[in-house]
């Protein structure tokens, strides 16, 4: 069962090291590159708090961005700004996330994403967790996979496994870390393919942060995966 109160102070937790982190920083170092492609760090702190005011959307029955077109205006328009002020909107805009995640409500009532995409409520601080953790990794500022906390990488393997179970574009693929198992792919009979590493390698790998060669792969190639 999803508990959403923890998940909560699991995203405070995180949003505080970044924070903390992107603090040491300075406006020259936010304008330039970030780990994703054609983004500079200033992109990926506008995004993280764009982000939280569209999880509060979703959280309170509205459309999360109001167009794609929109949402990456926003993210264009809010990148150059100096670092006093991105720090200031990220922890603004996850403090009005924390605030609607503690008001009451039905955490077992269906929510709706981006592209159609919907999810059980008590989820949305999840994916909050996981866009903290992950674009602190993408900011390149000395946070790195293994530095993630042991309980969110193991949950977030959980969430990228289920969500290419069935996709016809992915064997049937078996990944372990040596203590754990996941199974992903198209569901048609025994794994074809057996991934082995560290499960920060897992994750890298299934989240499209590192190339896989990091892993060990049995029983054929390692698999590629659609985008994200």
């Amino acid at each position: 069962m999803i508990d959403h109160a923890r998940d909560l102070a699991s995203v405070r937790e995180a949003t505080d090291r970044l924070l903390t982190a992107a603090a040491k920083l300075d406006n020259a170092s936010v304008a330039e590159p970030s780990r994703l492609p054609g983004w500079t760090r200033g992109h990926v702190l506008a995004h993280l708090a764009r982000n939280a005011d569209a999880l509060v959307n979703v959280l309170e029955g509205r459309p999360m961005y109001l167009s794609a077109t929109a949402r990456d205006a926003d993210i264009e328009r809010d990148a150059p700004r100096p670092l006093d002020t991105q720090l200031s909107d990220v922890r603004e805009s996850a403090a009005r996330f924390q605030e609607t995640g503690a008001a009451p409500a039905d955490w077992s009532r269906t929510v709706e994403l981006r592209n159609g995409v919907t999810d059980v409520a008590a989820r949305v601080p999840f994916r909050r967790w996981v866009e903290v953790e992950l674009h602190h990794v993408d900011l390149g500022i000395g946070y790195e996979l293994e530095d993630l906390p042991a309980e969110f990488v193991e949950r977030e393997i959980d969430f990228l496994a289920e969500r290419f179970t069935g996709h016809p574009d992915v064997p049937p693929t078996r990944l372990t870390d040596g203590t754990r198992a996941w199974s992903t792919g198209r569901e048609e009979g025994a794994a074809e393919v057996t991934v082995r590493g560290p499960a920060p390698e897992l994750l890298g790998w299934l989240a499209g942060r590192r190339d896989g060669s990091g892993l060990s792969v049995e029983g054929g190639s390692l698999p590629s995966l659609p985008p994200l």
